[in-house]
């Protein structure tokens, strides 16, 4: 009885079960018919032409980086989430996964485009970007997938994309570090997708060669090798989207990039002579 001045009003009781839907309604993530794709390194280069291109391939986007500005310019004329996050902070692979799962329900492609460079001779290398360059290219992805794998799984579909490099797959000199993660998420990659054999969750590997990006201004020394030529960033996108329409698990971009992974295989002293001649 609820008793308000001289007027008095009868409150029914509560429903147990209505006040019990309505709670599991307001816990219960925002749904879409659309796919959804988290997008890590969003905010520019490979990340932000891959984001735009599943943008117009019908895809619900939820891109994250560290510039919040940069990712308003790769959401904009699309209905993308921005998810900002420091993927180098404690806990950060956490709270993004939390984060991108409380905002869609569900994750059914992760691209993890994050990650930064370092050039120069190793013995220079001061070891607090030793282990920036190896926390962000490396762990800091390996966690990520660690977080967002489970729900993929529990809901038997979905694809995670691990953006490599063609410095994994044949290591370049005054790139040690970079190689060596690079290198890392190419046996991760194998390793993972043996282990999610019959899980309907697959593992594409993209390795792309140079890229025309700020990458290189940001690691500290422009590009100057004569060949291989850069390639655009829409290219790298262009080749992430059709890896994950055909259910790849690997994509060399340009395609040639395979062969000095092959001849190094085959004939490891012929590759060492024209990697000391070509670099």
């Amino acid at each position: 009885m609820t008793t308000t001045g001289s007027d008095s009003t009868y409150d029914p009781p509560a429903d147990p079960a209505a006040s019990a839907a309505a709670a599991a309604e307001e816990q219960t993530p925002p749904r879409t018919d659309r796919r959804v794709a988290l997008v890590t390194g969003a905010s520019s280069g490979i990340g932000a032409a891959t984001a735009r291109r599943f943008a117009a391939g019908g895809w619900h986007l939820l891109l994250s980086g560290r510039d919040r500005r940069r990712l308003e310019e790769t959401a904009s004329g699309t209905s993308a989430v921005l998810l900002p996050a420091d993927l180098a902070a404690p806990d950060g692979a956490k709270m993004l996964a939390e984060a991108a799962l409380r905002e869609a329900g569900r994750i059914d492609l992760l691209v993890a485009g994050a990650g930064i460079g370092w050039a120069g001779p190793f013995m220079t290398m001061p070891h607090t970007d030793i282990d920036r360059v190896l926390f962000l290219d490396l762990n800091a992805t390996l966690h990520l997938v660690r977080e967002v794998l489970p729900a993929m799984v529990a809901a038997g579909s979905g694809r995670v994309v691990l953006v490599g490099s063609v410095a994994g797959a044949v290591g370049v000199r005054e790139e040690a570090v970079y190689s060596a993660a690079k290198a890392g998420l190419a046996a991760f990659a194998e390793a993972l997708r043996q282990e999610l054999r019959g899980t309907g969750v697959g593992v594409t590997l993209v390795v792309p060669g140079p890229v025309e990006t700020g990458f290189f201004a940001r690691r500290g020394r422009p590009y100057h090798r004569s060949h291989p030529r850069p390639t655009s960033a829409g290219r790298v996108a262009a080749a992430v989207w059709d890896a994950v329409s055909e259910s790849r698990d690997d994509t060399y971009i340009p395609s040639w990039l395979t062969l000095p992974s092959r001849v190094r295989a085959l004939t490891p002293g012929l590759y060492r002579k024209l990697l000391d001649r070509f670099g």
